[in-house]
């Protein structure tokens, strides 16, 4: 058999292996259990080093594709409406989680002794492949960096969802992941909308093509009324699957054993992140008068992709919570190239002082 033969079939057995976890987690009534299934089962044997094959990283637009051609079906006229007035929440809110990245970071770099750009790669909400991508540009190891990122949104897409179910009961809300209905015409208008959105935002090199094209295209349809017909709900569970399979695979063996000291700290700034910026949503949430399962969903320092689908999965306002993910996206992701570029500055400055 040759090599390319044995990589397919190692990776059809590492999806049907990631399907039976979703089900089984789907069975237990775990939340999101076609994402969180595959990405535990995934990470377990990556992490044990029993996952010999590599998942693609191309597998993950398809997943993101998916869920954001879904997403842009709930930015109806009126959510769009709603949407504006809320704005200086949204701002401020993205401000806020972005503050506290950027302490988390410093305690990072005092804590581990690595370079302050790469503890802001780490710590800071955005794209693991981005984010590496950066690193490698400034100079830092990309390894740590994908980890943090990885680790960073899977904590957000595994605690996030069980809270949310913890604090509000543990009511059945599988309907409200179901998918439209089997239309040929309908869901091939949906498919073409977010292959055609990701093939001009990658044009044009725009960050996160494959989930912000698609979300572009699929809301503007449903804003002026074509009303693309949703993907059944086989195919949302497919593209969970995808991508929680790849994000699992990403924790690597060799990172867990020889850099134990910064996976620690990886890990406790990640869960200290996380309870910062969901309290400072939880206040934004009371003193705005919106439901605090919004807030905490919309600053979630998770992948878009990721909160989008939990929401949609927890029944909350799905239009508002990616408003308040995309807000953050659109404000910090085109500048953090030039904040690190200031960061390694001030390094560089502070070692010839030094």
């Amino acid at each position: 058999m040759s090599p390319r033969s044995k990589t397919l079939l190692s990776l059809l057995a590492l999806y049907l292996a990631a399907t039976c976890a979703g089900w089984g987690f789907a069975r237990l009534g775990i939340p999101l259990p076609w994402m969180i299934g595959p990405l535990v089962l995934s990470a377990a044997l990556s992490i044990s080093g029993l996952l010999k094959v590599t998942v693609p990283v191309k597998t993950r637009p398809f997943g993101q594709m998916t869920i954001a051609a879904q997403v842009g079906l709930a930015f109806t006229p009126a959510a769009l409406a709603a949407l504006l007035t809320l704005a200086p929440v949204m701002i401020g809110t993205a401000l806020a989680s972005a503050a506290c990245a950027g302490i988390m970071a410093i305690l990072v770099a005092r804590t581990t002794g690595i370079r302050l750009s790469q503890a802001f790669l780490s710590t800071f909400p955005t794209s693991p492949v981005e984010a590496a991508i950066m690193a490698e540009r400034h100079g830092c190891d990309p390894a740590p960096v994908i980890l943090a990122q990885t680790t960073r949104i899977a904590a957000v897409v595994i605690l996030v969802p069980i809270a949310v179910f913890a604090l509000d009961g543990w009511p059945d809300r599988s309907g409200v992941i179901r998918g439209g209905a089997v239309d040929p015409l309908g869901n091939g208008f949906l498919a073409f909308l977010a292959i055609a959105g990701a093939l001009l935002f990658k044009r044009l090199g725009l960050s996160n093509p494959y989930f912000l094209g698609p979300l572009t295209f699929s809301a503007a349809a449903s804003a002026i009324g074509l009303h693309p017909t949703a993907f059944p709900a086989e195919i949302l569970s497919l593209a969970q699957i995808v991508l929680g399979t790849w994000l699992g695979s990403t924790f690597r063996h060799d990172l867990f054993v020889n850099q134990k000291r910064q996976l620690v700290a990886i890990l406790l700034s990640t869960l200290v992140l996380l309870g910062l910026v969901s309290g400072i949503a939880v206040a934004i949430a009371w003193l705005a008068g919106q439901p605090w399962e919004v807030l905490v969903l919309g600053a979630a320092p998770g992948g878009v992709t990721e909160m989008a689908l939990t929401a949609k999965f927890l029944g909350i306002d799905l239009a508002l919570v990616t408003a308040f993910q995309l807000t953050r996206i659109f404000l910090f992701m085109p500048n953090i190239p030039w904040m690190i570029r200031m960061i390694d500055a001030f390094e560089h400055r502070k070692d010839r002082r030094g």
